[in-house]
């Protein structure tokens, strides 16, 4: 009975994140509109969008492999993966165990390598681009958000997300000079990974700022919403992920329903509070000039090493 429970909470979280994310998007977008003086099309507008690239025919060029076709499924399916083990609303899950962050991080690295080659695949300029463009991101950012990660793991003393979630919920690490580098570090490798700006802007399709978007120029119908989706889940489940490495406080550490229902109201209210911090800082800063994300990135990967360095000289 213990593990059907666990078995069921797991895929309530799965649920979850498949029906929130594209809310979450919406509500950042939303925001933005809001502080750009603009009229919004509301939290809604994501669904709107999915639904109608279902209903629209699926066009594919003649020379295309089956790697084109399997890629929306892979990103979209990987995504819901990594949703279901990472403790978001509640740490007793059947699989959680197996939630170590390396291998989160390997997951999300293995869609975006198909994705790299469904962008060359068709052998377009814009795609071949976009794919390249992508590797060059990733090449800075993989390392900065491992050395981050690392540093909460020597915290945790584990790479499991589960022993992260529960050591920091437990009160047994307080605020620590490592913790906010890293935790630094964690929020712009967040706004590299997902498309934000002042690394992309998710927005536009002016052939020479696209990054992600470059590459999905050739999808059309149900691949398009797979991947649309699928990157909504990914940008939910990267802020999930800082909140259950640095926040974790209110995630439940029970089976029981109130809990749940607790950590879910929670998990709304961080949610809503992380979307007005990513778009204080987009409308801050503007979009940056692709040759200088490396200083950007870097900056993030010197934080994350800063915090090893601070874990330690002081602990």
């Amino acid at each position: 009975m213990k593990a059907l429970n666990l078995i069921f909470i797991e895929i309530l979280q799965a649920i979850v994140v498949i029906a929130l994310a594209p809310a979450f998007a919406g509500w950042v977008d939303m925001l933005k509109c809001w502080t750009q003086g603009r009229t919004s099309a509301g939290v809604m507008q994501p669904y709107r969008n999915i639904a109608k690239l279902f209903v629209k025919d699926v066009v594919i060029a003649d020379n295309a492999s089956w790697i084109f076709r399997f890629t929306p499924y892979l990103v979209f399916g990987s995504a819901v993966v990594v949703g279901s083990v990472v403790p978001i609303i509640s740490m007793n899950l059947f699989l959680a165990p197996s939630a170590d962050i390396i291998v989160v991080i390997a997951i999300f690295a293995t869609a975006r390598f198909f994705m790299a080659l469904a962008g060359m695949d068709i052998g377009t300029a814009f795609g071949g681009m976009g794919a390249s463009r992508e590797m060059m991101v990733a090449s800075l950012t993989e390392p900065a958000i491992l050395m981050a990660i690392f540093t909460v793991s020597l915290a945790g003393r584990s790479t499991s997300l589960l022993h992260i979630a529960r050591a920091f919920a437990s009160g047994a690490l307080v605020l620590r000079p490592s913790i906010v580098f890293a935790g630094i570090a964690f929020l712009f490798v967040v706004i590299a990974e997902t498309g934000r700006i002042p690394v992309d802007n998710p927005s536009t399709h002016l052939e020479l700022t696209m990054i992600h978007e470059a590459m999905i120029l050739e999808y059309s119908g149900r691949h398009l919403a797979l991947i649309e989706w699928g990157a909504m889940i990914r940008f939910f489940l990267f802020v999930t992920l800082g909140i259950a490495c640095f926040l974790p406080w209110g995630i439940a550490v029970t089976d029981n329903a109130g809990d749940i229902a607790t950590s879910v109201f929670l998990m709304v209210i961080k949610l809503g509070v992380a979307g007005i911090v990513l778009v204080a800082i987009e409308t801050g800063l503007a979009k940056m000039r692709l040759f200088r994300l490396t200083e950007f990135l870097g900056a993030a990967f010197l934080m994350a090493t800063l915090g090893v360095i601070a874990f330690f000289i002081l602990e």
